[in-house]
């Protein structure tokens, strides 16, 4: 059974992001949103992390460029649209609140 992970806190503020990626599974994808789209920032523990893990990673356009963020090559930056086509294909979602 497939899960979306969606993500909206700052990776810098808490430890959701490493319990996630703790239980992520090889059909599963994490998306970024709001803060969390922060991982996305260069040099950081979080880009390092997931730049190496090879899993399936979406970030909400709007929440990138409102942080001035560049999507890496192993990210996609994705519009809401989009994000709803994800949560439809995925068998869950799991929102970490």
């Amino acid at each position: 059974m497939s899960t979306l992970h969606v993500l909206s806190h700052s990776p810098f503020g808490d430890d959701r992001l490493t319990s996630c990626l703790r239980v992520i599974g090889a059909e599963d994808a994490l998306l970024l949103s709001g803060d969390a789209a922060y991982a996305l920032q260069p040099g950081t523990a979080p880009f390092n992390t997931l730049g190496t893990r090879g899993l399936k990673l979406f970030v909400l356009a709007e929440d990138a460029q409102a942080r001035d963020l560049q999507t890496p090559d192993w990210a996609k930056a994705i519009d809401y649209p989009a994000f709803v086509e994800l949560s439809i294909r995925y068998d869950k979602v799991n929102s970490w609140l």
